[in-house]
């Protein structure tokens, strides 16, 4: 599949806001949708953005719709996702991606919204970002300058590096990786597996974070990967946040020993300690862009994600 950069922004543009998974909390809504208004934009919510259907906003219906209209509205240049949860794995299918590939635009979100993530770019080509969301991270009262700071590189092209001047980063396997970054949330990433819309990491630099998730679940799905042969096939790898994945009982692995066995067992060149997920500050990163890992100086660089 080609490589599309959607188009920068500017300031004046119009901005879609959809919640095609979970309902967001809509007081944090209206402050981030706030803060993209100070930073020169306008913004239009999806018709559906505030309906409530059990732990989805609004029916699968209502949800496709409000995504479908967001692509296809000439007047708007970025869908950004209002929240997480669940519920995006039960409209990939359905979704017209043909609306998308005709109407390339910035699509930004994390966590739930991994799986759109993973079947847009795989559909389609398109690059989209992995970001802090208003509901659920911008509208917070405590948000991160540097959560904020990520939606600077909609507005002109930016090669990002990622150093320990971020964060403290640590190496689990020593090398050098090139190759286009993906991945997202683990537990989504593992409902890919199976289905039309199975994660494709050959020769990519793989990402991967979670969240309220036991050392002993953390096993299961990096199990899973493994043996899918997702790890072994990635050309390096990269280990976000596990905000909270700690074990409930006395018995355990610790989270750390958990990943350091699956990835010496992959055996490709990897970093953890990215402030990436669910985390406070949440550093934003492009899928579908180059990107290169070098250990030895615990850097990754990840080449401009827009045109």
């Amino acid at each position: 599949m080609n490589l599309v950069k959607p188009s920068r922004l500017k300031k004046g543009d119009t901005v879609g806001v959809i919640a095609p998974a979970s309902p967001p909390n809509l007081d944090n809504l209206e402050r981030g949708i706030g803060f993209l208004q100070e930073v020169g934009l306008k913004v239009k919510k999806g018709r559906n953005v505030s309906n409530i259907y059990g732990y989805l906003a609004g029916s699968d219906q209502e949800r496709l719709e409000d995504l479908h209209e967001m692509f296809l509205d000439k007047e708007v240049k970025a869908v950004i996702c209002a929240c997480g949860g669940y519920g995006t794995g039960r409209i990939a299918a359905n979704i017209d991606y043909e609306i998308i590939k005709n109407n390339p635009k910035i699509f930004w979100g994390y966590s739930d919204i991994t799986f759109l993530h993973t079947a847009i770019r795989q559909e389609t080509g398109l690059v989209t970002f992995h970001g802090p969301m208003l509901g659920s991270d911008i509208g917070k009262e405590d948000t991160h300058r540097l959560s904020k700071d990520g939606f600077l590189q909609l507005f002109q092209p930016t090669e990002l590096t990622y150093t320990e001047q971020l964060s403290p980063l640590e190496v689990l396997v020593d090398g050098a990786a090139t190759g286009e970054l993906a991945g997202g949330n683990l537990s989504l990433l593992v409902s890919t597996l199976g289905t039309k819309f199975e994660i494709d990491t050959k020769g990519k630099l793989l990402f991967i974070e979670d969240i309220n998730e036991e050392p002993r679940s953390v096993d299961r799905m990096l199990n899973q990967l493994y043996m899918a042969g997702k790890l072994e096939e990635a050309s390096g790898i990269l280990l976000g946040d596990f905000w909270d994945c700690t074990s409930k009982r006395s018995l355990s692995l610790t989270l750390d020993e958990v990943i350091s066995h699956y990835i010496k067992l992959a055996n490709k060149p990897a970093l953890s300690g990215f402030q990436i997920g669910h985390c406070n500050p949440h550093i934003t990163i492009p899928f579908g862009v180059n990107a290169k890992l070098n250990t030895a100086e615990k850097r990754l660089f990840i080449e401009s994600s827009i045109m």
